[in-house]
């Protein structure tokens, strides 16, 4: 009965969050600078200005700074890309007072 009430849970925690797919991902710093075009926003600059945070912006063009395990899993991602520029990621997680709280993110 436990694990059946927890299933439920973990299914009903899982549907609340929100998905984001192939958006932009994006510094703190930069946000606001490269909104217009955030595809020919550099993943070099994304590296050296992570210490503002990370997030992405969403389909209404609102920047959503992650949590600090999504900068964590962002800035890994970013370390590990091959990719110049056009970074975009798919992720889950709640927003709540502009801040995403990262379940899961992967790269484009």
């Amino acid at each position: 009965m436990v694990a059946l009430f927890l299933s439920v849970f973990a299914i009903s925690a899982a549907a609340w969050a929100e998905q984001f797919h192939n958006v932009p991902l994006v510094d703190a710093n930069c946000a606001g600078k490269v909104k217009a075009n955030p595809d020919a926003h550099t993943r070099a600059c994304e590296l050296q200005c992570q210490k503002s945070g990370l997030g992405i912006i969403a389909a209404d063009g609102k920047f959503l700074k992650f949590d600090a395990k999504g900068d964590a899993e962002a800035i890994d991602l970013l370390s590990k890309s091959t990719k110049a520029d056009h970074l975009r990621v798919n992720v889950t997680g709640k927003v709540a007072d502009g801040t995403l709280t990262v379940q899961s993110i992967s790269m484009e």
